[in-house]
């Protein structure tokens, strides 16, 4: 191993760590209630470490964004690979969400990270564009899954995509208020109705 692969290694897992402790407070916490300090605290490195990784603190939100969008990504592939169908694929979108409800939070369920994180953001800010983005690509997803399943319906499928992407966030926020994954279950379920019905 070279002199240039050990500092790069520690460098790679120093940054690993500071995203997972940032991920766990940032959910648990917000993004403004917390500090660098209690960052690299809970990362157990040195706070250098948090600026050799990264530019700034936004460089750092932006960092968690990302790898929040890329794990709800992670989980929706599971299950459109899983899928029958397209009207599996339209309920993949659902199912994803209810199993990024159901993880192992620290302290609780709390709802949608990216959408509590773009709550405390600036209008206009890098990191509310990034939310933004990846609600837009969800919605794609499900026209994508709404074109396969009526490809001779155009005109409706913007009606449709539209209704599934208000239901599907309209559960993730009850959801996050109560704590749970019920008001996704239940979203899942009308979303099943509305595809028997077409």
């Amino acid at each position: 191993m070279s002199p240039v692969d050990v500092p790069l290694s520690s460098k790679r897992r120093a940054r690993a760590l500071l995203l997972e402790a940032a991920a766990r407070l940032f959910y648990a916490q917000g993004v403004g209630a917390t500090g660098i300090d209690t960052i690299t605290a809970e990362a157990g490195v040195a706070k250098k470490s948090l600026y050799n990784n990264f530019a700034s603190k936004q460089d750092l939100v932006a960092a968690y964004l990302e790898a929040r969008h890329e794990e709800w990504l992670a989980l929706y592939r599971a299950r459109v690979d899983a899928a029958s169908g397209p009207r599996e694929r339209v309920l993949a979108v659902f199912d994803a969400y209810v199993d990024h409800a159901n993880f192992a939070y620290e302290h609780g369920f709390r709802g949608c990270g990216l959408l509590n994180a773009a709550a405390e953001l600036p209008a206009g800010s890098p990191g509310r564009l990034a939310v933004r983005h990846h609600k837009e690509e969800v919605e794609a997803l499900l026209a994508r899954h709404v074109g396969e399943l009526l490809p001779e319906q155009d005109k409706r499928h913007p009606d449709l995509v539209a209704h599934f992407a208000f239901l599907v966030e309209g559960a993730m926020v009850r959801a996050g208020l109560e704590g749970g994954d019920a008001r996704l279950l239940q979203g899942r379920t009308i979303a099943a109705q509305m595809l028997d019905e077409l």
